[in-house]
């Protein structure tokens, strides 16, 4: 059977149920203001019958259960508005505007050429409109909500149409009389009689095409199913902003009477969940889309749980997910059962990334690992402070970084990772979790990690940093130092000014292995010298304080062969570096790079090389 109907709607009929309440908007249509060029093309649109595209409805007491508000514009005064009884996907600018402009007794809201809000009434000229259909987009006059069009910065009025006897003497029509003129008619012929013949010529050739317009409408039935109607709601809904699974939820969960968007941020009387979370820097990025998705794991995990110890397996039993069209039909009550209990997992999550080295959150590989962590650490508590269990979530976070797996097809691997994780970690299974088991990282990589675009770039910074690595001017660990502060950030080592000066190729000195953190006060010392000169300048200098032993050091302890820096050997500090920075990758995934060839790195775009590096280029 099918779940909508297609048909035409006269458009005073669609334009009266909007104004009538009748039809309205789910929350989760953003309000729009549409700009006045867009409003004049429209109504020539009509004027001269030219179709303006297919709206789409809702019919409501179904399944999709939506908070609802009134079309921007209409008013209830003194009394509450009807229940809706359709409610609008598609065609919210158009109808929106039409019921401003043609419907209603206000300004409408719109936009000049220069985006600036401006509340205009809109008229025909009917002189300048009967020269035929060429003239009609020019004919279209826009006046400020005085009903007046000035100049000299406002002083002169120019035109003023600020009662119905001015209306007629300059003979403008109103647009929002179109479909109901009687009483501006019966005005016009009382004042200004000799007019009136002409007017009723404009009536014929401009006024008809509105009256007798129909608009393509596809309805659909109550029986759609909620993820099928924000499925449909995303496809149509190509201006603007899309729309996320938060606000979706936010508008399903409305008609159940509660405020997801004012729990997640928050009011005047209380602090938002979102707040809590992210004054913890590493968690400065999480948007409420990561812990709907943390709330729909833990939800469904239950549930598959409950149908396992029912004895339904497989098929048969509930899927672990965390993907969009299960977010969508989560109940309010699982989101009350998890809502505290994942915030705490999430803090949890803060001190794990702390206890792996991460310090600013610029360097967190991959915002959607943090769902499944989360998750795991709602489950565990303060459990995953023990030892074991702390070597096994390590090494499952450290592969999904270096074998850079949640890229893509994220929302599999988050559920199948929380799943196995669990048997691994809580229910005793030796098989390893798949993103342990199949994450590899070949040596090649290295040579083409140029940017921190890429989570093994980021991950390996931090890396470097958690074995200790000590800042060549400050000679303070990097964990210890300010980045902020001290403007740290990744430099080349071997500078970008020498390198081009020796021959090498871009794709060699902008790989990682060339790189590493340094101060703002190391780097200018830095320029664009020789390793030899600059390591010297930083060692002479009364500012630093420190001897050759001291210096030697701080470079090892970013994994710099001191001797090679010093004598200027690109080639064999290359590839010491690159061998012992593989070495650390395979520590902190508990397993051996990859055997495979290395990857020959191509020449890199323009747009992958770093600018902000090495002061003095």
């Amino acid at each position: 059977m099918s779940t909508y109907d297609s048909t035409k709607t006269q458009l005073s009929k669609l334009l009266d149920e909007i104004a009538d309440g009748v039809i309205q908007l789910p929350d989760f249509q953003r309000g729009w203001v549409w700009d006045d060029e867009h409003i004049r093309s429209l109504l020539v649109s009509i004027a001269r019958s030219f179709p303006i595209g297919a709206v789409m409805l809702l019919e409501t007491g179904g399944e999709a259960k939506f908070q609802n508000r009134l079309v921007e514009g209409v008013e209830f005064t003194g009394s509450a508005p009807p229940e809706a009884e359709q409610l609008i996907l598609d065609g919210q600018q158009r109808l929106t505007s039409l019921t401003q402009v043609l419907r209603l007794r206000g300004p409408v809201a719109t936009r000049d050429d220069k985006k600036r809000e401006r509340l205009l009434y809109y008229y025909f000229d009917i002189e300048k409109a009967m020269r035929g259909p060429v003239a009609l987009l020019e004919s279209i006059v826009a006046v400020d909500e005085q009903k007046t069009v000035r100049t000299n910065f406002g002083r002169e009025v120019v035109l003023d149409l600020t009662t119905p006897e001015k209306e007629y003497k300059a003979f403008h029509f109103p647009c929002n009389q179109i479909l109901n003129s009687d009483e501006w008619e019966e005005g016009l012929n009382s004042m200004h009689q000799e007019k009136f013949p002409r007017y009723m010529q404009f009536r014929t050739q401009v006024l008809k095409p509105f009256r007798e317009y129909h608009v393509p409408v596809i309805a659909l039935k109550k029986e759609t199913s909620k993820e099928a109607v924000c499925l449909v709601f995303e496809k149509v809904n190509t201006g603007g902003v899309p729309l996320s699974v938060f606000e979706l939820v936010t508008a399903a969960w409305a008609a159940d009477g509660f405020n997801l968007r004012e729990d997640w941020l928050g009011s005047s009387k209380s602090e938002g969940r979102s707040r809590r979370l992210t004054r913890n820097p590493l968690l400065r990025d999480l948007e409420p889309t990561d812990f709907l998705q943390g709330i729909s794991l833990l939800h469904s995990w239950e549930r598959r749980a409950s149908d396992e110890a029912a004895g339904r397996s497989g098929k048969d039993a509930a899927a672990v997910t965390a993907k969009r069209e299960h977010i969508l039909s989560l109940p309010l009550t699982a989101y009350h059962k998890w809502k505290d209990l994942l915030t705490k997992g999430f803090l949890e999550a803060v001190k794990f990334l702390r206890d792996q080295g991460f310090q600013h959150p610029k360097f967190i590989p991959y915002r959607s690992q943090l769902v499944p962590l989360a998750c795991i650490l709602t489950r565990m508590e303060e459990r995953w402070l023990e030892p074991q269990i702390k070597i096994k979530l390590a090494r499952w976070y450290w592969c999904g970084v270096m074998g850079e797996l949640y890229g893509s097809a994220i929302e599999t691997r988050i559920a199948l990772d929380y799943q196995q994780l669990v048997s691994w970690i809580d229910g005793g299974s030796t098989v390893e979790p798949t993103t342990v088991s199949e994450s590899g990282f070949q040596p090649g990589r290295l040579d083409t990690l140029r940017t921190r675009t890429s989570a093994a770039y980021r991950g390996l910074y931090v890396l470097i940093q958690r074995e200790g690595a000590m800042d060549f001017f400050w000679k303070a660990r990097m964990i210890e130092l300010d980045r902020d502060e001290r403007k740290i950030d990744i430099h080349h080592i071997f500078p970008r000014k020498w390198c081009k000066a020796n021959g090498l190729p871009p794709r060699v000195y902008n790989s990682i292995i060339n790189k590493t953190a340094i101060s703002y006060k190391a780097n200018r010392m830095i320029g664009g010298k020789a390793p030899s000169l600059y390591i010297e300048q930083i060692q002479s200098s009364p500012r630093v304080l420190i001897d050759a032993a001291g210096m030697n050091q701080i470079l090892s302890s970013h994994l710099i062969d001191p001797d090679q820096l010093r004598r200027d050997r690109f080639q064999d500090f290359f590839q010491t570096r690159k061998n012992a920075l593989l070495g650390l990758i395979s520590s902190a995934m508990g397993k051996p790079t990859s055997s495979a060839p290395d990857v020959v790195p191509e020449d890199p775009e323009e747009g992958d090389l770093e600018m902000d590096e090495d002061s003095g280029e």
